[in-house]
């Protein structure tokens, strides 16, 4: 029999011969190094533009992830290729292998000016919603709240107990450790909890904020490796997770089947219309009609999920525009996500995570993480869900960093497809601790 021409046969990276791959990286890696002149002053002579930035992401990307996916235990229990990506640039970063310059412009292209992590996650939210089913939506979102004050509460009892053992006051344990790790992030948790103490107390934010973001970014550690070994778990008893795609057990079969639904080019234009229009709305809802709920700023992807969610309910939208949002997050996630990890690598700053390791510190971060995977899944199963999954993004998703944790939670985990929950515990779930910050910095401080 011919030997098919088109098959693959020794070492690939990023689909091409390796050979011709390490070529594409060298030349798109190379110019980032290389500098120019310009008002006499030297210059980069890539990260200009965002074709340039999008050649680095990708060169890093494709080098990290190819090694994470190749090393033993790394690719099946770590993290894979995702994990190695987002470590191996930090490492980069940490070890001054990448120009500040270069640093700069991948900051301002994934998460700062450009924003490209923004649209990652706006089509990923739009995607994963309207591939559910009416009825398994409206049962996954209906049980997600007590999903995440399950595991608020479980951290917090497990956050105590564990600061009486060292000696620290139930009150403190709660407004230092559990409050910013259980915050929904950085941004929408750690910086307002900090602006939430200096009302009440008059004492400076900086000092609430400098402790807690240390706290969390212990946590945020913990979150990630949890997420593997979670996954990890889940592959080892199947029983306690399902396709990873939904939270209710027994519902894959009722997930919708897009490859029943024939869709074209003009579909794909229809699911991002929808997406950006879903977007909009989050916008309007979060920047103008109705910023705050009892005093809690409400971010606008919590209010595009509902917008979505109503929609999807509704049924409005037709089956082939499903379809085609359904392929588009599947690109996204599938093939642009090691371009995120990059970016999510270059902005983590190691150093800090070296500064805040401490013993004590180290032990109540991972047991409010623990607390919150316990809690989450407990209250999950109770309400229908995967117990895995629901630990995953209820849980561990409001004890990360936020959206940049999030993702780095759900990559870990192989579960892109539910960050529309992750971004429910980030975004909606650090509103809810806002609001008890708000009472309990009044009644124990």
């Amino acid at each position: 029999m011919a030997e098919d021409k088109n098959s693959r046969s020794g070492l690939w990276l990023g689909g091409l011969p390796w050979w011709q791959a390490l070529i594409c990286i060298v030349l798109v890696l190379l110019p980032v190094y290389v500098t120019k002149m310009k008002d006499g002053n030297p210059v980069m002579l890539a990260a200009t533009t965002m074709t340039s930035v999008l050649g680095i992401c990708f060169g890093f990307a494709v080098i990290f992830n190819e090694i994470g996916e190749r090393v033993p235990i790394w690719n099946k229990y770590i993290g894979g290729g995702l994990l190695a990506t987002f470590f191996g640039v930090a490492l980069l970063r940490q070890f001054g292998l990448i120009p500040e310059a270069g640093l700069d412009a991948i900051n301002s292209f994934i998460s700062d000016d450009a924003n490209f992590l923004e649209l990652f996650i706006v089509m990923l939210i739009v995607g994963s919603v309207l591939s559910l089913e009416r009825d398994i939506l409206i049962r996954s979102f209906a049980g997600y709240i007590p999903a995440i004050l399950g595991g608020l509460l479980a951290a917090a009892i497990l956050g105590g107990i564990t600061g009486a053992i060292f000696g620290i006051p139930f009150a403190d344990t709660l407004i230092k450790y559990t409050l910013p790790i259980m915050g929904g992030g950085n941004g929408a948790g750690a910086v307002p909890l900090s602006q939430i103490y200096e009302q009440v107390t008059g004492d400076a934010a900086a000092n609430y904020y400098s402790f807690a973001i240390i706290v969390l970014t212990i946590a945020n550690i913990f979150c990630i490796i949890a997420s593997a070994a979670l996954n990890a778990l889940g592959e080892k008893v199947p029983t306690l997770t399902g396709d990873k795609k939904t939270l209710i057990r027994g519902a894959e079969e009722l997930a919708r089947d897009d490859q029943k639904v024939k869709t074209d080019n003009t579909d794909l234009a229809g699911a991002l219309l929808l997406a950006f229009a879903c977007f909009a709305v989050g916008e309007l809802m979060s920047g103008k009609i109705l910023p705050k709920i009892a005093g809690a700023p409400i971010h606008k992807y919590a209010y595009m999920i509902v917008f979505v969610v109503i929609l999807a309910a509704t049924g409005l939208i037709p089956a082939r525009v499903r379809a085609g949002a359904k392929r588009l997050q599947s690109f996204f996630s599938g093939q642009l996500g090691i371009i995120i990890m990059v970016g999510m690598g270059a902005d983590f700053n190691l150093a800090e995570l070296f500064n805040a390791i401490a013993p004590k510190n180290i032990i109540m971060a991972l047991m409010i993480v623990i607390g919150a995977i316990i809690g989450s899944a407990a209250v999950g199963y109770l309400v229908g869900f995967y117990p895995i999954d629901s630990a995953i993004t209820a849980g561990l998703c409001m004890a990360n960093r936020g959206g940049n944790g999030d993702l780095a939670c759900l990559g870990a985990a192989d579960r892109m497809d539910l960050i529309a929950y992750s971004q429910l515990s980030s975004r909606l779930g650090g509103g809810i601790v806002l609001i008890i910050a708000a009472f309990v910095f009044s009644f124990m401080l």
